[in-house]
């Protein structure tokens, strides 16, 4: 069976997304490299609109529809990276949204989700109820398009553009060998960032960071079959909560991604402090996976370089309060 997306629709929607998405920069410290032992390249995707790589994906798949499918609106389900980045895209083409969002998600990603004009409709993750089941009998009695959060080739496409920007910067950067550390929930922006780097930097491999107890991707990887999560709540790292990789994205993974590597919640405030203190950035848990691994796990990584992704900022001050008790 082919893969979802290739180099040509991530290029695609690089040009869609010309001009409306901000380029990130790729940092770099001293101090983190001092700690890490090698060098660190941070890929800043909390300074991306909607504070999250998320937008990425939502401009993609919104821009794609065709003109009658947008009058009529689009429903997504999120944690709220997604929504944020969906209900965003949506207001700036003009197109109606409604995101389905757990009960227990931050209370910032569920005010910044409405204020961008989107209806949020909850629902109990805790309880046991299927966000894919309610965003899929929405859509079905409005007569609403679903953009799905990872397992969508427009929405990958999207995350994909991240890559070929990874691949520019690395090489202006001095890095044509390394691994690239991404904070993966469903896998789009993984297998997105997989397959650019695949056609433009062949020597960067891409691997998955996830929070222990909910790092499916690794052992999907070391098994060869998706896995699953046993529960989607029990860590701090709310972004990348999925029940499992997506088909799509696993096909792509099983193919290009090395092995996965899994941090602790205390690892990830760690990295959130370290971010703040020494990047001057904002990053949530789940968006600090990838440095946390890059800082604390540095010992399953080779190489005198590392590049990881900061894949969002949104964390509600309490929180952030947490990280920098850290320091």
């Amino acid at each position: 069976m082919t893969e979802a997306i290739g180099i040509d629709d991530i290029r695609a929607a690089q040009r869609r997304l010309a001009g409306v998405a901000r380029v990130t920069p790729l940092l770099e410290s001293p101090f983190l490299n001092a700690l890490a032992g090698r060098r660190v390249l941070v890929k800043a995707e909390c300074l991306q609109r909607t504070g999250s790589f998320k937008f990425r994906g939502g401009w993609s798949a919104l821009s794609a529809l065709p003109e009658a499918a947008r009058k009529r609106g689009v429903i997504a389900f999120s944690s709220g990276n997604h929504a944020q980045g969906v209900a965003h895209a949506a207001e700036l083409l003009g197109v109606p949204a409604v995101i389905v969002m757990p009960d227990d998600a931050p209370v910032l990603k569920l005010a910044n989700t409405r204020a961008h004009g989107a209806e949020v409709v909850l629902y109990d993750r805790r309880g046991g109820e299927n966000r894919e089941e309610i965003g899929g009998r929405i859509a079905a009695e409005r007569g609403l398009t679903l953009i799905r959060p990872f397992d969508e080739p427009t929405v990958m496409a999207g995350q994909g553009t991240c890559g070929l920007e990874i691949a520019a910067q690395a090489r202006e950067a001095g890095v044509e060998k390394a691994d690239v550390l991404v904070c993966c929930g469903g896998g789009g922006l993984t297998s997105g960032i997989a397959v650019a780097l695949e056609s433009e930097a062949p020597g960067l491999r891409v691997r998955p960071c996830e929070p222990v107890g909910f790092d499916d991707a690794a052992r999907s990887l070391a098994t060869g079959e998706r896995q699953s999560n046993p529960s989607e709540s029990g860590s701090i790292c709310d972004a990348i909560l999925s029940p499992s990789l997506g088909e799509m994205t696993f096909r792509i993974l099983k193919r290009l991604a090395g092995p996965g590597l899994a941090v602790t919640d205390e690892q990830a405030l760690r990295a959130m402090g370290q971010a703040f203190l020494r990047l001057k950035i904002v990053a949530e848990p789940g968006g600090a996976v990838a440095l946390a691994a890059a800082l604390y796990r540095a010992d399953e990584i080779e190489g005198d370089a590392v590049i990881c992704t900061v894949s969002g900022g949104n964390v509600d001050p309490a929180m952030f309060a947490r990280a920098l008790e850290t320091l």
